[in-house]
């Protein structure tokens, strides 16, 4: 006779979440309900239920994980990079990465398309706190102004190429990756600016 484990309200709502990130990057966005997510996680609707509420207060809670996870990433790379020259690539790979393989981008058209703008506003407050912390950090761009303006370019120019970038680069011919080069651009700009504007 086998004995399941019984975990902690927080560590089963740990293991929906990442069950539900999983669905989504598997099967698509209109494929994270409570019932597909309580079978990969072999929990009843009725716990699912218990946790979130509803199909909605899941799918807002995802989307409030994937923009921790995904901040939380790409702060980290931005704490271990900073001051190497492939920083800026690093973090333009990480955030086009989220929105691409890691489901950010079809979470978001998602929520978007059913309505459900508000499940957006986990992101965008993790996304601000981000811009907050990193322009404390030394040797960052510093301005929060200018941060937020290279955050708002690069996460645009990675939802978009989660999109529509692999399909609309191979209707003009283009390289795959040149939404990423051109967003790598846009940061060394920017930092470039920001400097000369520190030093002058």
């Amino acid at each position: 006779m086998s004995t399941r484990k019984r975990l902690s309200p927080e560590e089963s709502r740990l293991a929906a979440l990442e069950a539900a990130r999983a669905q989504l990057i598997e099967a698509g966005p209109q494929s994270v309900t409570l019932k597909a997510v309580a079978g990969r996680v072999g929990r009843t609707h009725a716990n699912l239920l218990h946790h979130f509420g509803s199909a909605a207060g899941l799918q807002r809670e995802l989307g409030a994980y994937l923009a921790a996870t995904v901040c939380d990433t790409i702060a980290k790379a931005f704490r271990q990079t900073r001051g190497e020259e492939g920083y800026p690539r690093d973090i333009v790979d990480l955030t086009f990465d989220a929105f691409d393989t890691g489901g950010g981008g079809a979470l978001v058209s998602w929520m978007l398309a059913s309505g459900n703008e508000d499940a957006l506003d986990p992101v965008v407050e993790t996304i601000h706190s981000l811009i907050d912390e990193l322009s404390t950090v030394p040797d960052s761009m510093g301005d929060p102004k200018a941060m937020g303006e290279s955050t708002l370019t690069l996460v645009l120019m990675a939802f978009g190429d989660a999109l529509i970038g692999e399909r609309l680069a191979a209707s003009l011919g283009l390289p795959r990756g040149l939404a990423r080069d051109r967003a790598e651009r846009v940061m060394l700009d920017d930092l470039a600016r920001h400097t000369s504007e520190r030093i002058g």
